[in-house]
């Protein structure tokens, strides 16, 4: 528990390590993962891409036979016979080639919104933090005063 509380570790969404079961230990949290401060700012990180190039696979098909083994059994006791007989099953053996290259969007970075508050929880010490939060909470928020309260559930911490 000391470790925890030394090094801030957990402190992100709710791990359920270290949670101090409404005793009011050294790391102890609120039921809810909500945060309450000052709204300071509002960053908005559109979609960012690159254009790639990889190997274009192919399917292809082969016809191959393989030759199968078929046995019956008739009779009991000392006239107990067996008949072996083959046949030739056909089918496609398929496999993946290269066929030229193609290009492809592979994504960089999500789309992110995110807010900025001070006095985080009440604490004047918290200042500056960033949470990533909904579409919808950036937009409530973004339309507020500066240093307006407000309360919301983040989806995760940085930005």
């Amino acid at each position: 528990m000391a470790v925890l509380s030394a090094c801030g570790g957990g402190a992100d969404k709710g791990d359920g390590h270290g949670q101090g079961g409404g005793k009011g230990g050294a790391y102890s949290r609120p039921d809810s993962d909500q945060v309450r401060g000052l709204y300071d700012a509002v960053r908005h990180l559109p979609r960012k891409t690159a254009k790639g190039t990889r190997a274009h696979m192919v399917k292809e098909c082969d016809p191959a036979t393989r030759k199968v083994k078929h046995t019956s059994r008739s009779g009991s006791g000392k006239r107990k016979k067996t008949r072996t007989w083959y046949t030739t099953e056909h089918y496609k053996q398929c496999h993946k080639v290269r066929k030229g290259s193609e290009t492809y969007t592979r994504v960089v970075r999500t789309e992110r919104w995110c807010v900025r508050l001070d006095d985080v929880n009440g604490k004047p010490a918290k200042d500056d933090l960033w949470f990533r939060v909904s579409p919808a909470t950036y937009s409530e928020v973004h339309g507020k005063d500066v240093h307006a309260r407000v309360k919301f559930e983040p989806r995760g911490r940085g930005c």
